[in-house]
């Protein structure tokens, strides 16, 4: 009797053991998860925690998935290499302070610059800004042509103003003052070359939503002065990088199309899909009681899925990769554009 208690308790003992090691392994994961990405704020790193709620196979499957790099639109040729920027930017030497950027450092500059060369993935449009859709841009930009937008921007920083694709981009004085002082933005505030393009897009490209606000004063990266609109969205790619675009749906009508996620995959197939969505309802906040069916943000899709009546959609937004699963229902819900881009030589239809 004595031997066969020592034997059940040692039993529960390694059971308990077992048991504490998987929660730790699982623990372990998630917090590597949550710290790998230095652009996660404190609220998304407790949402990572969430994970500890998966099996370990589970979680290292969705692990591997997300790290994995994102594709450029079904192997599109692309402008230039990684390698050229880089070697670009290095070869900048000896890079002046501006002034006509009086709050950027060269410093500070070029190693903002080469982050996001090497880096893409970590474009981040800051927190409570309007920056969403430069911050899209700019990721496709990267993915296509490195070498033009370190150009572009070096050209921008040095002379104040830029040609590219004979689009002349001139931003005004207050932009210029403002740019390097954003605060509060998340990891926005230290990346001085993406607040200088990002203002200096949003100063030059206009639509209906910017028509009562068309003059930058401080404060205004959070206001209708930066907002972006499906057509102004398209109009920049068109134009900055010369992709042949093709849209369905619009900032007040969803697309009318019956199998949405089965056309989203197939133009994932020939090129590059950018989702305009309504990022309210995705991410709900308990103390917000109303839900303005308008869209509010741009993501670059990578991959579609549905399985079990359940979409599987894996996206870039806001420096990361997001993996979201929802309903049909919920997806048509929030879909108000998608944005088919390919290269010259390819069909976008």
């Amino acid at each position: 009797m004595h031997n066969g208690c020592h034997f059940f308790l040692g039993n529960l003992l390694n059971q308990h053991r077992v048991k504490a090691g998987r929660r730790r392994n699982r623990a372990l994961l998630a917090i590597f998860t949550a710290s790998m990405n230095p652009c996660l704020n404190e609220k998304n790193k407790r949402r990572a925690f969430v994970c500890l709620q998966f099996p370990l196979s589970g979680l290292i499957f969705i692990f591997l998935f997300l790290i994995s790099p994102l594709s450029h639109g079904a192997g599109l040729p692309v402008t230039s290499s990684r390698e050229e920027a880089i070697r670009y930017i290095e070869e900048i030497k000896n890079l002046e302070r501006s002034n006509h950027w009086p709050n950027i450092k060269p410093s500070l500059f070029l190693q903002n610059l080469k982050l996001n060369v090497t880096d893409p993935l970590s474009i981040y449009p800051g927190n409570s800004t309007n920056f969403c859709g430069y911050g899209a841009l700019s990721y496709l930009f990267l993915q296509d042509d490195p070498l033009g937008y370190a150009k572009l921007l070096v050209e921008l920083y040095q002379d104040g103003k830029a040609v590219f694709h004979q689009v002349k981009l001139e931003p005004s004085e207050a932009v210029k003052r403002a740019a390097g002082q954003l605060r509060f933005k998340g990891t926005l505030d230290i990346r001085p070359a993406e607040q200088m393009l990002f203002m200096t897009l949003a100063g030059h490209y206009k639509g209906y939503l910017n028509f009562f606000n068309r003059r930058y004063n401080p404060g205004d990266e959070n206001t209708f002065w930066a907002s972006c609109n499906l057509a102004k969205f398209n109009r920049m790619v068109r134009q900055l990088l010369l992709y042949n675009v093709k849209s369905r749906g619009a900032d007040m009508a969803r697309p009318q199309i019956e199998d949405l996620p089965g056309y989203i995959r197939k133009r994932l197939e020939t090129g590059i899909v950018v989702l305009y969505i309504n990022n309210r309802i995705v991410h709900r906040k308990n103390h917000v009681t109303i839900k303005l069916s308008v869209p509010t943000h741009f993501v670059i899709a990578e991959k579609i899925e549905i399985e079990n009546d359940k979409i599987t959609l894996v996206y870039w937004d806001y420096g990361r990769k997001t993996l979201l699963q929802m309903s049909p229902a919920f997806f048509k819900r929030i879909v108000f554009g998608v944005t088919h881009c390919t290269k010259k030589e390819n069909n976008a239809d």
